[in-house]
């Protein structure tokens, strides 16, 4: 039995809405640049100064590693502080912010605006505004570290959470289970993997953030690059960027290899 073909080749879809988007892409960008004043020329004029910059750094100074060692352990110490408490306050944000736990509207959007304002406010400013208030310590920065943690693991653990499976949720209610067990044992199970993995995301980004929270006074390694930098050794400045790299890859390694292992 012989089948009959279509001969028609089908027509290739349009990429005129494609390149429409590209143009005003690129016009928005342009425009931009022109409004800020965002002269590329500037980089080039001054390449001499970046030039001089960099020769001024190297040799880098590895002597001031020793002597920062000390706050660059308090610098991790910070991050882990600050990671555990944001992920402890972070759990019943969570909760409240997933709509598929609680039906009360208000509540839920009030816990997602709330949240939306925390992760509005950048880690410097919140270890600024905690320095003033705590002091010029590390207890500001590990306060600030907690905020700040808890704008990440609340934001991706209750996106987690609304994209679980229902069908547990609805047995477990068929049955009687009150809403701690339905939380328990039908929601904890399936987004358990997900919240380790982001919290250990956040301890990682955590690190980061505390080598320079210095800066704005509130202890750790960033006390050091203020000093170094204020007195334009250069060498010192390289030497702490590259203490903070090997301290931070050392970290993702060891995030990366518990990661593996938990989930």
């Amino acid at each position: 039995m012989e089948t009959k073909l279509n001969d028609r080749v089908p027509i290739k879809p349009s990429r005129h809405s494609f390149y429409l988007f590209l143009v005003i892409l690129f016009i928005v960008v342009f425009a931009s640049a022109i409004y800020i004043e965002a002269d590329p020329y500037v980089i080039v004029q001054n390449g001499s100064n970046m030039f001089d910059l960099i020769s001024r750094m190297f040799p880098p100074d590895w002597s001031y590693i020793v002597t920062t060692t000390p706050a660059m352990l308090d610098t991790i110490r910070m991050a882990l502080l600050g990671t555990t408490m944001g992920t402890l306050l972070s759990i019943p944000v969570m909760f409240l912010c997933a709509r598929n736990m609680y039906h009360v509207r208000w509540l839920v959007e009030a816990s997602r605006i709330g949240l939306n304002v925390l992760r509005t406010i950048p880690d410097l400013l919140l270890a600024a505004i905690f320095a003033a208030i705590l002091g010029y310590s590390s207890l500001a920065g590990i306060v600030a570290l907690s905020v700040f943690s808890v704008g990440i693991i609340a934001k991706l653990s209750f996106e987690a959470i609304e994209n679980i499976d229902d069908g547990p949720l609805e047995s477990m209610t068929a049955v009687g289970a009150n809403k701690l067990q339905w939380i328990a044992f039908g929601v904890v199970p399936q987004i358990m993997p997900h919240f380790v993995s982001y919290v250990l995301y956040t301890f990682e980004i955590n690190i980061r953030a505390a080598a320079i929270l210095g800066l704005v006074g509130a202890g750790g390694i960033g006390l050091f690059y203020n000093r170094a930098l204020s007195s334009f050794n250069y060498d010192q400045v390289l030497a702490l960027i590259l203490y903070t790299l090997v301290v931070v890859i050392l970290i993702d390694l060891i995030s990366l290899k518990t990661r593996e292992k938990l989930l």
